[in-house]
């Protein structure tokens, strides 16, 4: 089996800063640490964490007064971060910046008086983090068909925002339609879609088109993972594997060259795992595809630097 990598894949900066932010809260507090939410979209990662003395929360109420909190990636709404406040606890925000860029841009669109659109996948933690972050009318549309049902008080006072981790191709589709239904509506374009996610696109697209069939390595529960596997499909038989144990055979039936990825929160182990696991079976041939080199590094918050 000859298996071709992309490159890039794998933790993004966001991602390995939310890590680190949790590692370096336990070794300064001591266990336990608390996390609203799974820290990243990834269950391997959020198990590691928990031997370690990080206890996974739900909601703030799980939380004794006084403890240390960390919010996820994902990012939370100000009315959890004021919770927080009230009830003393210790909070960490290890939001991505990148997110929290988009926080900024929704909040100096609305202090201009303008109704905020999010295009994002409803319920995703992201999305329901940045609604409720932006103050005044905030419209959640998914597709590009769900422009046609809104209703804007003043068209000429609208701007509009997206989640990080979507495809860049949904997202301009979607920009688009806005465009053509509020012409006078303000907007990033594609800019909101994080740097990692876009090489991540590009690098599975150029992966799946001298591949017989592509594994991506992440979450179920991950958009970028799952923007990954769909665009890989537009070319080829793709697959998302969570658990390299869970490696279904038919998969490769018939490929000669198959080409794997992962995820934003997805570790390298799991795909050592995965060539591990096909090794075992078959002779393996790796080669990694030429690719954008990251360089990109985000800053710790004070609390843990």
């Amino acid at each position: 089996m000859r298996v071709l990598l992309a490159q890039p894949r794998g933790f993004c900066a966001g991602v390995e800063r939310a890590i680190e932010i949790v590692e370096r809260a336990l070794a300064r507090h001591g266990a336990p640490v608390y996390v609203r939410h799974e820290i990243v979209h990834n269950r391997h990662v959020v198990e590691e964490l928990r031997t370690k003395g990080a206890v996974f929360v739900d909601e703030l109420d799980r939380i004794p007064d006084g403890a240390h909190v960390i919010f996820s990636a994902h990012g939370v709404a100000r009315s959890v971060e004021a919770e927080a406040a009230r009830r003393s606890l210790g909070a960490i925000d290890a939001t991505c910046p990148l997110v929290k860029k988009v926080h900024l841009e929704g909040q100096r669109y609305a202090a201009q008086g303008r109704e905020v659109v999010l295009i994002g996948h409803p319920g995703h933690p992201e999305v329901v983090g940045t609604l409720g972050q932006i103050p005044g009318p905030v419209h959640l549309v998914r597709t590009a068909a769900d422009v046609a049902t809104l209703r804007i008080a003043d068209p000429a006072r609208v701007a509009y925002v997206s989640q990080t981790t979507l495809s860049v191709d949904e997202t301009r589709e979607t920009a688009e339609a806005l465009r053509a239904r509020f012409p006078a509506i303000v907007g990033p374009d594609t800019k909101d879609i994080c740097y990692a996610t876009q090489n991540r696109q590009v690098a599975v697209r150029a992966l799946a088109r001298v591949v017989d069939a592509v594994i991506v390595v992440g979450a179920t529960n991950s958009s970028n993972s799952t923007r990954l596997r769909e665009l890989a499909a537009e070319y080829v038989p793709a697959h998302l594997l969570e658990d390299p144990r869970d490696l279904d055979w038919a998969w490769l039936d018939g490929v000669d060259t198959l080409g794997v990825t992962a995820g934003a929160s997805a570790p390298e182990r799991l795909v050592e795992d995965l060539l591990a696991t096909i090794a075992a079976r078959m002779p393996v041939e790796r080669a990694t595809l030429p690719g954008i080199e990251e360089s990109v590094r985000f800053r710790l918050p004070a609390e843990v630097a």
